[in-house]
């Protein structure tokens, strides 16, 4: 009997052990689920769509994994992944921005920069309009009068006067830096005045006058005009210009490529001097395809366009 009484004694012993333990553990899971708080947390996805979650974590990316919320090359979050939120805090995907995948972009080729370096390569571009003057030229017009004598006379019986072009740009800068200038339009304020020089060439009665010798040209009118057609079309002109630039040469040489006027005037365009027409070729004097290059290379950039040429014409008597 006596035996008996202690085996119960010890029973009853560890069982009062074993509860002591359990008591124990649940103290420290219950101090443990004190110490690790748990918050909620609100995630606003890239799409609109919200979600609160329970975490005891506090940085955005713990978060976010926890979750697995995995951030495309194109989204960031906000905060930051590497910021700690606080309580009442929202974590929202949102799109990144172009300039900010570009910079992403380049920064994982591995080229060795820094930040200020990628900012300023896309920095904002502004745009402004600004409005040039700039003068046209004038030009030197000789005319030639007869009379008796041996001597020459030169008498300028008109001074030149420059003109006055008024031309609006676009511009384009990127960190204070013109990248684009673009002509918007071109007005002329003022028609050049040319300089009209009278050359007054006095020779005896008895003298003989020299002729020049025509040139040797070849191709016929037709041929000169189809050509003339084709560049006026390249240069985007219409065949309204181009039926101008017919009246216009038509008057001026009758599309001869070696008509001279006494003025010293040349050519199909009837360049003053013919020398001028060296620029478009060495063989200016013969060849009707350097002529007409030179002539509606001087249209453009005098006149902008056969028809404008031919209305100055009309009214001045010359282009």
């Amino acid at each position: 009997m006596k035996i008996k009484s202690q085996e119960r004694a010890s029973i009853s012993i560890a069982k009062i052990l074993c509860i002591s333990l359990i008591l124990i553990l649940i103290s420290g899971i219950g101090v443990m689920a004190v110490s690790a708080k748990l918050n909620d947390v609100k995630i606003v996805l890239r799409n609109g769509y919200e979600m609160t979650v329970l975490t005891s974590k506090t940085k955005v990316s713990d978060i976010l994994a926890e979750n697995n919320i995995i951030l495309g090359e194109d989204e960031k979050a906000v905060p930051g992944l590497d910021e700690e939120i606080i309580p009442g805090t929202a974590i929202e995907i949102k799109n990144k921005s172009e300039q900010e995948v570009q910079i992403s972009q380049i920064s994982e080729t591995g080229v060795q920069t820094s930040m200020d370096d990628l900012l300023k390569n896309y920095a904002p571009i502004t745009e402004k309009i600004i409005v040039e003057q700039i003068e046209i030229p004038f030009e030197t017009i000789t005319k030639e009068a007869t009379g008796t004598g041996d001597q020459t006379r030169n008498q300028v019986i008109q001074k030149g006067v420059n003109g006055l072009k008024e031309i609006t740009y676009k511009v384009k800068y990127q960190n204070d830096v013109e990248i684009e200038k673009i002509v918007l339009s071109e007005v002329v304020v003022k028609e050049p005045v040319n300089k009209i020089v009278q050359v007054q060439k006095v020779t005896s009665r008895s003298a003989v006058v020299d002729r020049e010798i025509p040139a040797a040209v070849s191709g016929t009118v037709a041929d000169y005009q189809a050509y003339a057609r084709q560049r006026c079309y390249d240069y985007g002109w219409t065949d309204y210009d181009f039926n101008c630039l017919v009246k216009l040469w038509n008057r001026e040489s009758g599309w001869r490529v070696n008509a001279a006027n006494p003025s010293g005037a040349y050519g199909i365009p009837q360049a003053l001097p013919a020398s001028k027409m060296a620029s478009a070729g060495p063989e200016y004097r013969t060849n009707y395809m350097t002529q007409i290059n030179w002539g509606l290379g001087y249209i453009s950039g005098r006149y902008g366009s056969p028809s404008s040429a031919w209305s100055h014409s009309q009214s001045r008597g010359w282009y």
